[in-house]
């Protein structure tokens, strides 16, 4: 479990063991250097688990096969908080089906209000923390009665909402995208944000930006001055203003080669006031001629989406074949626009056509 975080210290090497171990070449002779006796371990099967592949030793990766899988949807998750969350945690804290009910309409609101991940382990933390109130409750009672938790009662146990159900922008605005990430948890909405004003020209970024995203904007900004900058009057608006674009949440850095298409958005947007479908999210990566580049992660970021309330969703021609592993929920809740070319892109996300 968790093979990602390995560690390499004086007491030893453990990638080095599992190297050998895991190599078919030499797991038939594998010897174990504590009993200092060999084993055959040519039949064994061998599953680990990892958030992030980037630190498992090349070596060590070179031998897995390796499986992604993608975040749960709604359903999913209350479909396994209903089997095996909420059993699990009744009996821990010393309850009884007899005195404790929680309906799924409950477990539906902690996850839209009260989680934002693609896994369940924050989940059954919620879970809990409703558990051990409720327990404590049942001690304080003269009389034991069943306590029934309610969507109306629910923030007497867990206080007020820390999420909304519903990420989206509450209107279109200009200069305002929603763009798709890819983390170590699951995918994340990612709004991009510019703005304009009067100046000499000068691109400013800033939200923690790393290299690779620095380079998307740059490279969306130089394809639409090269683009759509064809007349004197538009070629005097770029030379004549600052260009401000903004990530919020400053505090986590971000960088990967996915934000491509929506910094392009928020820029073309901005310069043409145009507002930018709020229900609409996009992945994809720009070059400097407008072609849209495919991207990975995909299914953890239409999740995210999903479960983000957005309609449809704009993402490289070349990575359409991987919708087929999306499930039947999230396939019939989002419309999804496979593109080649940053034009189509304005053409879904704009408000109206470019003038």
């Amino acid at each position: 479990d968790e093979i990602d975080k390995l560690g390499q210290d004086f007491r030893g090497d453990p990638a080095s063991a599992l190297l050998e171990v895991l190599d078919p070449a030499q797991n038939s002779s594998f010897t174990d250097h504590y009993l200092n006796l060999p084993f055959d371990m040519s039949n064994v099967f061998f599953m680990t688990t990892a958030n992030v592949l980037d630190t498992i030793p090349r070596p060590l990766r070179d031998r897995m096969e390796i499986i992604h899988l993608p975040g749960y949807t709604r359903l999913e998750k209350i479909e396994i908080a209903k089997r095996y969350l909420l059993p699990r945690q009744i009996a821990e804290n010393g309850l009884s089906s007899k005195e404790i009910a929680i309906s799924p309409a409950v477990v539906k609101q902690i996850i839209n209000e009260y989680t934002a991940e693609a896994g369940v382990r924050g989940l059954e933390r919620k879970i809990g923390t409703v558990c051990r109130k409720v327990a404590r409750k049942i001690v304080g009672q003269r009389k034991r009665r069943k306590i029934s938790v309610s969507v109306k009662n629910l923030e007497d146990f867990l206080g007020g909402p820390i999420y909304s159900d519903d990420t989206r922008k509450p209107r279109p605005m200009v200069g305002v995208c929603a763009g798709l990430a890819w983390t170590s948890v699951g995918g994340k909405i990612l709004f991009v944000e510019a703005a304009a004003m009067p100046g000499q020209g000068r691109l400013k970024l800033t939200g923690q930006l790393g290299s690779v995203m620095q380079e998307s904007a740059m490279a969306a900004l130089t394809h639409l001055r090269s683009r759509y900058a064809v007349t004197e009057d538009d070629a005097r608006w770029f030379t004549t203003h600052d260009i401000h674009i903004h990530l919020p949440a400053g505090a986590i850095p971000k960088d990967g080669p996915s934000a491509g298409i929506a910094l392009t958005t928020a820029l073309m947007s901005l310069y043409r006031k145009i507002p930018v479908h709020n229900r609409v999210a996009m992945t994809g990566e720009i070059s400097l001629t407008g072609e849209v580049l495919p991207i990975g992660g995909l299914l953890q970021k239409v999740l995210a989406a999903h479960r983000a309330g957005m309609t449809d969703v704009i993402l490289p021609a070349l990575n359409e074949p991987d919708l087929d592993e999306l499930p039947e929920e999230v396939l019939d809740a989002i419309e999804f626009h496979p593109v080649d070319r940053v034009d189509e892109v304005f053409g879904i996300a704009l408000t109206r056509p470019l003038p």
